[in-house]
């Protein structure tokens, strides 16, 4: 590993063992804490859909929500042209990021995806419900996609299924889906990051949830040998799981992404019209 790179994983690592106070905070309860002291910067619990086959806003989108504020004026200033969710269950995470967003207007895209067909109604529900619009595609992560959206997404945001389960369980639909995470909780989330890098423009971000047991210094290690910087955004220990939202960034100083380096400029501004959103989603517009 070259230099740059050991001190890049190096900072990470201690990041992991060494948060700081602001950006630890345990022994929550359940949902109650976890979403008190949110403000109208974010999707209101009382406003998200449901269905019994939905996983619901818990611990992890809670947290996933507040590193993205802890972030917003990062974002703001990113100015970013397509925001995607994978993996959009309820829609909380996406209203939430739209509505703090909300004021880059029209420049600003939103687009989310759910292999789970309850899903995608349900944040559909969960958009409209808070006056915010985002284009919902029902997909296995970003299947039929990839080609359309190379390099053209600007922020990423993934609450993988994280759960350590038997390998089996993987292939279950409905609500299973949302945390069946097979072996280590890493076979999804294996299979969603080399999609994420294609999908990144180069000055895009990723912000994903990792578990403990999901070994979050090895995904980073991982990532910055594909070119990628990270760092631990937050980290929460609630009374089931220590849970890490990572970000990352591309940053030549770890590493190199020829796969994007090798692409030939593109228009952002069509990517709307390259989806056929109404055909999946607005079936009756």
């Amino acid at each position: 590993m070259a230099g740059g790179d050991s001190a890049a994983v190096s900072a990470v690592e201690g990041r992991l063992s060494e948060l700081s106070t602001n950006g630890e905070e345990k022994g929550l309860t359940r949902r109650a804490k976890s979403s008190s002291g949110r403000t109208l910067n974010t999707a209101q619990i009382q406003l998200v859909a449901s269905h019994p086959e939905v996983y619901e806003p818990c611990d992890d989108s809670f947290v996933l929500v507040d590193a993205l504020l802890s972030d917003k004026a990062q974002l703001l200033t990113l100015k970013p042209r397509l925001c995607m969710e994978i993996g959009c269950g309820s829609g909380y995470v996406i209203t939430s990021l739209a509505i703090m967003l909300r004021q880059l207007g029209s420049g600003t895209q939103y687009l989310a995806t759910d292999i789970n067909q309850h899903a995608v109604e349900t944040t559909q529900a969960t958009l409209e419900a808070h006056g915010v619009h985002a284009d919902v595609i029902a997909t296995d992560i970003v299947s039929g996609l990839e080609k359309r959206l190379q390099g053209l997404v600007d922020v990423v945001v993934v609450n993988p299924p994280y759960v350590p389960t038997p390998e089996e369980e993987i292939e279950c639909k409905g609500i299973a889906s949302s945390w069946a995470g097979g072996l280590n909780g890493r076979q999804v989330i294996d299979r969603i990051l080399p999609a994420v890098r294609e999908l990144l423009s180069e000055r895009g971000w990723l912000y994903m949830i990792a578990l403990e047991d999901n070994d979050p210094l090895d995904i980073c290690h991982l990532m910055n040998e594909k070119g990628y910087a990270s760092r631990v955004l937050l980290k929460r220990c609630t009374e089931e799981e220590s849970l890490y939202v990572l970000k990352f960034w591309h940053d030549a100083s770890v590493g190199t992404n020829s796969s994007h380096a090798a692409k030939s400029p593109r228009s952002e501004s069509s990517w709307l019209s390259q989806l056929p959103f109404r055909s999946l989603w607005h079936k009756n517009a």
